[in-house]
């Protein structure tokens, strides 16, 4: 769909992430897609020249590719929380991201990806794909 002007790559094989993903996509604009889909595979692939696991929010606009931390403090600032909440999601993260790891029996620990990134000119190529296969995702993932 060309009308997202962002996409959030997440864990789909996570009951909670993809609950928090379908919430994510009430905001305006924004897409989701599992961390496991071929065209989330294909747009890592071309942006860090591998797929590291991780929460990524891509933004075309602004051409930001936001990443752990930097991703979940963004999508709290997006989401109209008060400014201390993405604070306080972003310095969290990683103990966020155990704990929903433990609890959904997710094998493995998220990659230590947490900046904001330029949006690279070859995976920015790869965004329509991208948002489009978000489109295409089922209402309910989980």
């Amino acid at each position: 769909m060309d009308g997202y002007d962002a996409v959030l790559i997440y864990d789909g094989e996570c009951p909670y992430c993809s609950v928090a993903a379908r919430t994510l996509e009430a905001l305006d604009r924004v897409g989701a897609i599992s961390w496991y889909d071929d065209d989330a595979q294909a747009f890592l692939g071309a942006q860090f020249g591998e797929a590291p696991f991780a929460m990524f929010l891509v933004d075309r606009r602004r051409e930001r590719v936001y990443a752990g931390r930097s991703a979940a403090e963004e999508l709290a600032d997006r989401a109209g929380t008060p400014g201390v909440v993405g604070a306080l999601v972003r310095d969290n993260y990683d103990r966020i991201a155990t704990v929903v790891g433990i609890a959904s029996g997710r094998g493995r620990a998220p990659d230590d990806y947490h900046d904001i990134y330029r949006l690279d000119d070859e995976a920015s190529a790869l965004f329509d794909r991208l948002a489009a296969a978000a489109a295409e995702q089922p209402e309910s993932i989980a």
